[in-house]
């Protein structure tokens, strides 16, 4: 611990010193080397820029792809071929108001919800702070600035408290996600009757809508809001159950980095199976077909 006559302090009354940031204090003599040395200075001696790197592609390729479908791929949002309804990810709820110009894709309308999602998440604004901004690049690394860390204080970044907003929209969206994943295994004969039906497309809508489900679910600020701000679950009403989902939020939030990657990459996997079904570059495998009415009342027989 370095000694505490080397931090500034707020004093008696509360009040903070000048030099004293309302978020905390300024890296002094103890703040390590990475505040001080130039960019990308460091005394590591592993492949610490391996992870970084990792993760600047994964987002470029993944953050472009997914730019490129919702701006210039509205051609091919939907497939509707023998029978079969499967939506991508990027247009639904799909809404198409009359006074939206042609050139403009719907997509625009509804995807800044998760985007804003997105993009204020705890563990995104740590991947891309770093990468785009060496905010810092890695632990014990030069980072670009000198300056302290005094929080996210001035626009834009102040616009990362509206993450606990865009995490209730995100719940909204689910629902209508899971609605999708119902419509593609839905399929309809030639007469027109449904049927529960297993194509390649079904199973890629419903691992990106099960994997956005758990990386919406094992979210911080859905932690914080179950149970996270509180110290006594037994002085509150509805302790018990609170307990036991702050519990099962806890587990996945433990997985909320790998969630975060999987979902995105199955969300571009989903919207590209759709558009290569909707522009004929290949045929959706039909793995199964049931009606209804043909389905056993019972395992063993009729």
């Amino acid at each position: 611990m370095p000694p505490l006559t080397d931090r500034k302090w707020s004093d008696a009354g509360g009040a903070a010193t000048a030099s004293l940031p309302a978020t905390g204090t300024r890296p002094g003599a103890h703040a390590g080397r990475g505040s001080q040395d130039g960019l990308g200075k460091t005394e590591r001696t592993d492949a610490w820029w391996l992870v970084p790197v990792s993760q600047a592609i994964g987002l470029v390729v993944l953050i472009g792809y997914a730019n490129y479908a919702a701006i210039l791929g509205a051609a091919h949002h939907e497939y509707t071929g023998a029978g079969r309804n499967y939506l991508s990810p990027f247009y639904s709820p799909y809404i198409r108001p009359a006074w939206l110009p042609g050139w403009l894709s719907p997509a625009l309308l509804i995807l800044i919800f998760p985007l804003g999602f997105r993009a204020t998440c705890y563990y995104y604004r740590k991947a891309y702070y770093r990468v785009f901004f060496a905010d810092p690049v890695a632990c014990a690394v030069g980072e670009a600035r000198s300056k302290g860390y005094c929080g996210e204080l001035k626009f834009p970044f102040v616009l990362q408290n509206l993450h606990r907003y865009f995490l209730y929209a995100a719940l909204a969206f689910l629902v209508v996600l899971w609605w999708d994943v119902i419509k593609a295994f839905t399929f309809h004969d030639s007469q027109g009757a449904a049927q529960f039906g297993v194509g390649g497309g079904s199973l890629a809508i419903l691992a990106s809508t099960g994997l956005l489900t758990l990386y919406t679910f094992s979210c911080h600020s859905l932690r914080h809001l179950i149970g996270g701000k509180l110290d006594c679950f037994s002085c509150v009403a509805a302790g018990g159950p609170r307990l036991q989902a702050w519990r099962g939020v806890s587990a996945l939030n433990g997985h909320h980095m790998g969630f975060a990657w999987w979902s995105l990459a199955a969300v571009c996997f989903a919207d590209l199976y759709v558009r290569m079904c909707s522009m004929g570059v290949f045929h959706d495998p039909i793995l199964m077909t049931i009606h209804a009415f043909d389905m056993p009342l019972s395992p063993f027989g009729p």
